[in-house]
């Protein structure tokens, strides 16, 4: 049975932490977001956002990487 994940990265606020559950995106953003880090289980922290909300930074594995609300749409987190 599936597991359908209802919390995206993209929805965390400034100083919320959350630890990622699936990555849904497929490509080179898949790989990018695999390079950087960003798998099942790595804890990630919104430690900011733009004046306009979108991108928002977020420290992953002691380096602070800006992605688009977009891109983080795509990773579920718990």
């Amino acid at each position: 049975m599936a597991m359908i994940c209802k919390k995206t990265m993209a929805q965390l606020a400034p100083g919320q932490t959350a630890c990622v559950s699936c990555l849904h995106s497929k490509g080179p953003l898949r790989r990018r977001l695999l390079d950087i880090g960003l798998m099942e289980g790595t804890v990630v922290e919104c430690v900011g956002c733009s004046p306009c909300g979108d991108p928002k930074a977020y420290l992953i594995r002691d380096a602070v990487i800006a992605l688009r609300k977009e891109d983080c749409g795509e990773i579920a987190v718990r």
